[in-house]
C-alpha cells in the first residue's frame, strides 16, 4: 500500500507517489488509458497535467469519467494575464470533464518578470483567486525551476503548493533540497517533486526515485508511460528503502559525469518550427552515449523524418528551455554522432 501524506496546509491526503502527465501525451489513446487505469488500481490518487501537455488533459479526463471523486486532480497554466489564465482554466475543465480542480498552478514561473506579471492586479493569480471563490479550483500552486524565485513567491502567502525539480542531477544545479524545501515546510506549503527521474538520464531509475522519495516532499510525480513503469514505481514506493551511502555515492559520480548540459526530456522546447523532434534526438543521443546502444540509436535516428541539419538556428527552442541548454550547439553534436558514417 502506498504511504499517505498531507499536502501541506491543503490537508489533502495524497499518496506518496503521484502521476505526472507528460508521457500521457506521447502515448496512443488506448495505451494512455491502460496506464491511467493501472495507476488508479494501485492506489495513486494525485494526477498532475497541464495545458501545454498536448492531449494529456483529454486522456486523463476520459480515464477519470467515473472515478473523479477518488482522485486529486491538478493542472497548470503558462499564462501570465488574468484573461489568459481564465481562458486556460475553462479549457482545462472542459478537457478534464470536471467542474472543479483540486489544484491549479501557475506554470513555469522561472523569471522575475514572470512572477511580477502574475501578481499584478490583472495578472494570472487574480483569475485563479476569482476561480477559487467560484469553486472552480480548491487550491492555488506555483511551479518553477528557480528555487530563488520560488522563495520570493512563497513568502507572499498566495500559494498553497509549490512544484520544483527534486532529483539527484538537479541537486547539483538548483539544489531545491536546501534552498527551498525547508522554507516551504516552515510555511506549511505543500511540496510536489517533479522530474524525480531527471528525464530518464540515470542508468538505474529505481535509485533515482528512491533518492527523491528520501527528501522532504509530500508527493513525487514521475511521468509514467507504460503499465510496467507504473507497477515498478508503485512497488518501489510501497517497499521504500533509502539509498545506502554506497548507492548514493554511485549516483553522485554518475550525475557529475553527465555535466550540466544534459536534456531532461521535458519537451518544453517543442514544437520546433522546422519540425525537428529535439527531445527525441537528445533521447537517442543518451542511448548512444550512456547505454552503449550506438547502432540502435543511429538506426532510429535514421528513421526520423527531419534530421538535425534542418535547424536554421532561430533559437526559439532555447528561449523555452527551463535549463538554458545550448540546444542549437547540442543538435549539431548529436547529429554528428547519430549519423551513420
Amino acid at each position: 500500500m502506498l504511504p499517505e501524506r498531507c499536502l501541506g496546509r491543503t490537508n489533502l491526503k495524497v499518496r506518496w507517489l503521484g502521476l505526472g502527465g507528460i508521457p500521457v501525451r506521447d502515448r496512443s489513446w488506448d495505451e494512455s488509458q491502460a496506464v491511467l487505469r493501472r495507476a488508479l488500481e494501485l492506489g495513486i490518487n494525485f494526477i498532475d497535467t497541464a495545458r501545454g501537455y498536448g492531449d494529456s488533459e483529454a486522456k486523463i479526463g476520459a480515464a477519470l469519467a467515473d472515478r473523479r471523486a477518488s482522485v486529486y486532480l491538478a493542472s497548470k497554466t503558462p499564462e501570465r494575464t488574468a484573461a489568459g489564465a481564465r481562458a486556460d482554466l475553462a479549457r482545462s475543465l472542459a478537457e478534464l470533464k470536471t467542474d472543479y480542480l483540486d489544484l491549479y498552478q501557475l506554470h513555469g514561473v522561472d523569471e522575475e518578470e514572470d512572477l511580477e506579471r502574475c501578481l499584478k492586479p490583472d495578472g494570472a493569480l487574480a483569475a485563479l483567486k476569482e476561480a477559487q471563490r467560484q469553486g472552480k479550483i480548491r487550491f492555488i500552486g506555483i511551479t518553477s525551476h528557480n528555487p530563488g524565485l520560488l522563495r520570493k513567491a512563497l513568502v507572499t502567502g498566495e500559494f498553497d503548493t509549490v512544484m520544483v525539480p527534486v532529483n539527484i542531477l538537479d541537486r547539483f544545479i538548483f539544489n531545491a533540497e536546501e534552498r527551498l524545501l525547508p522554507l516551504a515546510r516552515e510555511l506549511g506549503i505543500g511540496i510536489i517533486a517533479m522530474k524525480p527521474l531527471a528525464g530518464g538520464v540515470i542508468k538505474e531509475p529505481s535509485k533515482a526515485l528512491r533518492y527523491t522519495l528520501s527528501q522532504a516532499v509530500d508527493v513525487v510525480i514521475p511521468g509514467m508511460g507504460t503499465v510496467a513503469e507504473v507497477n515498478e514505481n508503485v512497488r518501489l514506493a510501497s517497499e521504500f528503502s533509502p539509498l545506502t551511502p554506497e548507492e548514493y555515492e554511485d549516483l553522485v559520480r554518475e550525475v557529475k559525469a553527465l555535466g550540466n548540459e544534459v536534456c531532461r526530456q521535458c519537451g518544453y522546447c517543442l514544437p520546433c518550427p522546422e519540425g525537428i523532434n529535439i527531445r527525441e534526438v537528445f533521447r537517442l543521443e543518451g542511448m548512444f552515449d550512456r547505454y552503449e546502444r550506438k547502432r540502435e540509436a543511429q538506426e532510429l535516428y535514421g528513421e526520423l523524418t527531419v534530421k538535425t541539419e534542418a535547424c536554421v538556428r532561430c533559437g526559439q527552442c532555447e528561449t523555452k528551455c527551463p535549463y538554458d541548454l545550448p540546444i542549437r550547439e547540442k543538435l549539431v553534436k548529436a547529429g554528428d554522432k547519430l549519423t551513420c558514417g
